[in-house]
């Protein structure tokens, strides 16, 4: 199991950016599971529907793409402790949002799958695993 973040799996919603590592993402959730924040839910769509007004990506595809992502076997927790979200963000200089993830993946000793450097920092800094492509 994994604790996947949003650019794992946008990336592949683009054609110009890494799809290697989302197709090695959806691949390690079909084999092993997801687990993810709350906030995946919310982050996905902003970040679709913002690239819709960008013209970067068309609604039928945000919808197929949507649906897709929903067919893997992902569980979502519910909201994590104020503490330790706040804690991470100030220590990391990280958004709450991807706090959110750094902190299920150290909770849950679940290796965090991000395409985000300064998460991935985080990440490594808090001896978190970090996914990796094989």
């Amino acid at each position: 199991m994994i604790v996947p973040d949003a650019s794992a799996f946008l990336c592949l919603a683009f054609k110009d950016e890494g799809l290697a590592f989302g197709q090695g993402v959806v691949d390690a959730v079909r084999d092993g599971g997801g687990l993810v924040p709350s906030i995946f839910w919310y982050e996905m769509r902003n970040a679709l529907v913002v690239s819709e007004r960008r013209g970067r990506i068309a609604p039928e595809r945000t919808a197929t793409f949507l649906s897709l992502i929903e067919q893997l076997p992902m569980s979502m927790e519910p909201l994590p402790d104020d503490a330790a979200i706040l804690g991470l963000a100030r220590s990391h200089q990280l958004s709450i949002y991807d706090s959110a993830y750094l902190e299920l993946a150290l909770r849950e000793r679940l290796p965090l799958a991000t395409l985000d450097k300064r998460l991935a920092d985080a990440a490594k800094q808090s001896e978190a695993l970090l996914w990796t492509s094989t």
